[in-house]
C-alpha cells in the first residue's frame, strides 16, 4: 500500500488478506537484527562508568580527579563539570548524526543488513582504538568511530525490525532494538562495576570490550534476510517474494506482496526524497516522527541520567564503587520496562504508554528537585534516608521511560514513513536523535553544576509539554500496517486539515472515486 498519498489506484485495507505463521526464521532474523541496540546501549553504560574511574581521570582529566578527591566525602553539584571531559562522551553522538546521512544512501541502495555491517564494523575499530588510547585525541577518534557505528546501526536497525514484523506484532518486534538497547547498558554497567577495581588498567577493558558486541553482529548480519520491502524497493522482486514466503511460512502472501510492490511503485515515482518530507502531504511525518519525538526522546533528560549515573550518584555522596552498583540497579530497571513494553505496547497501544509515563516521569523529576533543593549542597553528606529516596524515584523515572520514550522513539518514527522516504525519514530521525542526545551529554554536567535542583525542574517541565505533543497530535499505530499508517492522518482531527491541502492528495482521491465507481 503506497504511503504518502502517492499509491494511485492501490485499494485500501488490504491487510485483513495478510496470512502467514512465526517461523523459526523470522525469529533468528529478529534477534540477529535487533542486536544492533546493544552497540547503542554497551556504549551509554560503558561511557557513564568509565568516566567517574579514577585511573581514567588521572590519565586523561587531572583536574576532574583532583576537583573529585578535595569533595570525596562531600555532595558537590560541579565535581565534573568539565568541558573536555563531556566532550569525550558527546563527540560520539556528534559523529553518529554526520553518519547517518551517509547511512540513508547505502541503506537505500544496498540494504538494510549492509547498514547494519558496515556499523560493526565501524563500531569495532573505535572500541579497538579507545582500548589503546594514550591520549585525549585517541579517544576522541574511537569515539567518532563509534559514532559512525550507532549512526548506521540506528539508522538500518528499526528499520530492518519495523518491515520484516508482521503487522499485528510489529511493535513488540521493534522493541527488541529497546531491549537489547537495555540489556547493552546493563551489561556494561555489570562490567564497569568489576573493572574499576582492576588498577590501573580496568577502564581499558571496558572499552575494549564494545569490540565483543560488535563482532557479534558482523557475523550474525552475514547470515541475515534482506527485507521484503528494501529487495522490492530495489527492484529484486523475485528474491523479495521468496525471502517473504520463508519469513511469513507460507506461500500465501500475495495481498502483502501487491502492498509492497504497491508501495515500490509509488517509492519510484518521487524525486528528491530529503526534498520530500517538506511536502505538505508528509507534514504529520516530519513534525511527529523526524522532529518531535527524537528530540523529545532526548530531552527528556533520560539518557543524562544514562550518561552520569555513576557521575551524578558520585554527586549525591555516594561512594565509587556504590554509585555504579546504583548504575546497575537503574539499567536494570530499564531493561524491566523495556520487557514490559513489549507485552503490552500492541495491546494497550502507543499513545497510552507514551501518556502514563508523562505522568509518572514529571511525578519522579518533582521528588527529585524538591529533595535536591532542600537537602542537596550544603557540604554534608545525605542521610540513608534521604539517599534511598531519590534512588528509588530516579528508578521509577526510568522504568517509565523503558516503556515508553525509550522503544517507543524508535517504534513510532520507523512507522510513519511511506516507503518512498523511509530512509531518508530515518536518517534524520537518527540525526536529530543524537544532535539532542549530543546537546544534551554536553550541557548536563554545566547544568547540574548552574542550574542545580533546577535542572530537574527543567527536565519535568519538558516532559509536560511533551506529553501534551502526544495527546494532541499522535493518532495511534497499533495494529495498523505499515504500509496504510499515512491513511491516520487522513482520518485524524488536526492533520486531515493539512494534508487535504496537498495537490496530490486531491488527484488521489479523485483517482479512488472513478475506480470505485467503475
Amino acid at each position: 500500500m503506497a504511503g504518502g498519498f502517492a499509491g494511485g489506484g492501490a485499494a485500501p485495507g488490504r491487510a485483513e488478506l495478510y496470512e502467514g505463521r512465526i517461523t523459526g526464521y523470522f525469529i533468528l532474523a529478529c534477534i540477529v537484527g535487533s542486536f544492533g541496540g546493544s552497540l547503542f546501549g554497551y556504549d551509554l553504560g560503558v561511557s557513564s562508568g568509565v568516566t567517574s574511574m579514577d585511573d581514567f581521570l588521572k590519565k586523561f582529566f587531572p583536574d576532574v580527579y583532583h576537583r573529585k578527591q578535595a569533595h570525596l566525602h562531600e555532595t558537590d553539584y560541579c565535581k565534573y563539570d568539565n568541558q573536555v571531559l563531556t566532550l569525550f562522551t558527546s563527540s560520539l553522538y556528534f559523529a553518529g548524526l554526520v553518519s547517518t546521512f551517509g547511512a540513508s544512501y547505502v541503506t537505500k541502495r544496498r540494504g538494510r543488513r549492509a547498514s547494519i555491517m558496515v556499523g560493526a564494523t565501524s563500531f569495532f575499530l573505535g572500541g579497538a582504538i579507545n582500548a589503546a588510547a594514550v591520549n585525549i585525541a585517541m579517544l576522541i577518534v574511537g569515539r567518532v568511530l563509534l559514532g559512525v557505528g550507532i549512526g548506521f546501526g540506528n539508522q538500518a536497525v528499526p528499520l530492518y525490525l519495523s518491515e520484516i514484523a508482521p503487522y499485528r506484532i510489529r511493535g513488540a518486534v521493534n522493541q527488541l532494538f529497546q531491549l537489547t538497547t537495555c540489556l547493552g547498558i546493563l551489561v556494561a554497567d555489570i562490567i564497569n562495576y568489576f573493572t574499576d577495581r582492576l588498577h590501573p588498567w580496568g577502564w581499558r577493558l571496558s572499552l575494549g570490550l564494545a569490540m565483543g558486541p560488535a563482532t557479534a553482529i558482523f557475523v550474525g548480519a552475514l547470515f541475515l534476510p534482506e527485507t521484503p520491502n528494501s529487495l522490492v524497493e530495489r527492484g529484486h522482486f523475485e528474491e523479495a517474494r521468496r525471502v517473504l514466503e520463508k519469513v511469513r511460512g507460507t506461500h500465501k502472501v500475495d495481498a502483502e506482496f501487491e502492498d509492497l510492490k504497491e508501495a515500490s511503485e509509488a517509492a519510484r515515482a518521487v524525486k528528491g526524497t530529503f526534498r520530500n518530507l517538506l511536502a505538505v502531504r508528509n507534514r504529520p511525518q516530519l513534525i511527529i516522527g523526524a522532529l518531535g519525538i527524537p528530540a523529545f526522546q532526548q530531552l527528556s533528560g533520560m539518557n543524562s541520567i544514562l550518561f552520569y549515573s555513576p557521575v551524578i550518584f558520585q554527586s549525591l555522596g555516594f561512594g565509587s564503587s556504590a554509585a555504579l552498583y546504583s548504575s546497575i540497579i537503574t539499567g536494570s530497571m530499564l531493561v524491566v520496562g523495556a520487557l514490559i513494553s513489549m507485552v503490552t505496547v500492541d495491546r494497550l497501544g502507543r499513545r497510552f504508554l507514551f501518556i502514563e509515563a508523562g505522568v509518572q516521569m514529571i511525578s519522579s523529576m518533582v521528588v527529585v528537585a524538591v529533595i535536591l533543593a532542600l537537602k542537596f549542597g550544603h557540604g554534608e553528606e545525605l542521610s540513608k534516608g534521604v539517599s534511598t529516596v531519590l534512588v528509588v524515584a530516579i528508578c521509577l523515572f526510568v522504568v517509565a521511560y523503558g516503556w515508553s520514550w525509550g522503544p517507543l522513539g524508535w517504534l513510532v518514527p520507523s512507522e510513519l514513513f511511506p516507503l518512498e522516504m523511509r530512509s531518508a525519514g530515518q536518517s534524520v530521525v537518527v540525526c536529530v536523535n543524537l544532535f539532542w542526545t549530543a546537546a544534551v551529554a554536553q550541557c548536563f554536567l554545566a547544568a547540574l553544576c548552574h542550574l542545580r535542583w533546577g535542572v530537574f525542574v527543567l527536565f519535568a517541565s519538558l516532559i509536560v509539554v511533551m506529553s501534551i505533543f502526544v495527546i494532541l497530535l499522535l493518532p495511534e499505530t497499533k495494529q495498523v500496517p505499515i504500509e496504510e499508517v499515512w491513511m491516520l492522518f487522513d482520518r485524524h482531527w488536526y492533520w486531515k486539515r493539512v494534508v487535504r491541502k496537498d495537490p496530490k492528495y486531491q488527484g488521489n482521491l479523485h483517482q479512488q472515486q472513478e475506480m470505485a465507481r467503475a
